[in-house]
């Protein structure tokens, strides 16, 4: 394998640390491993031009999400691989639509992560995924419904601003939970911010 580059964004700095440890130890010699605890910070920097880019979706200073595009028009070059704790169908589903290849969870093990980290550095193809690959998608009324929900604003509070029945409304913030994969009306509003549904 000839030498390649690694760009590694997480701002858990514990996390991050011990994979480029992990990359820098396993990987052969003249691999080099560049750290970023945020998107800006990785694109102000004179970095070499990264063959893999590493990415957690929950940074503090932007959403993960959004991020790829700035990345790939940075480096259009790159392949994208998101690592997060945050691993939903959704989110993954959303990620992989906005160009990373592959998304692996912190939770798995870092064996594999190596495995598909060294397998993409020599140009095998992106692991085939394992959910569903609908989209996300949400008609425009319960876009609606989402936005005033992020907003705090409970279902009879959201009726009476759409000129809808309570009952109706409940069943758009059923839908949207489900579609979200959300347990509850403040999980389902912080994935939305997440993927950007919502501003």
């Amino acid at each position: 394998m000839p030498s390649s580059s690694i760009l590694l964004i997480d701002d858990h700095v514990l996390f991050r640390s011990s994979v480029a440890l992990m990359l820098e130890i396993r990987l052969p010699v003249g691999t080099t491993v560049s750290e970023a605890s945020r998107i800006e910070q990785a694109l102000a920097q004179a970095l070499p031009a990264p063959d893999l880019i590493l990415l957690d979706l929950q940074l503090e200073s932007a959403n993960g999400l959004e991020g790829i595009a700035l990345l790939q028009e940075r480096w259009p070059l790159a392949r994208v691989v998101i690592v997060s704790a945050f691993d939903r169908d959704a989110i993954v589903c959303e990620a992989i639509q906005r160009g990373a290849v592959e998304f692996h969870s912190k939770t798995e093990c870092p064996e594999h992560l190596l495995q598909r980290i060294q397998a993409l550095l020599s140009g095998e193809p992106p692991e085939p995924r394992t959910i569903a690959s609908t989209p996300l998608t949400l008609t425009s009324r319960q876009r609606q419904v989402l936005g005033l929900l992020c907003q705090g604003l409970t279902n009879k509070e959201i009726a009476s601003q759409l000129w809808r029945s309570e009952h109706t409304v409940r069943s758009h913030v059923q839908a949207i939970l489900t579609i979200l994969q959300a347990s509850c009306r403040t999980e389902a509003a912080d994935t939305a911010r997440r993927l950007g549904l919502v501003l």
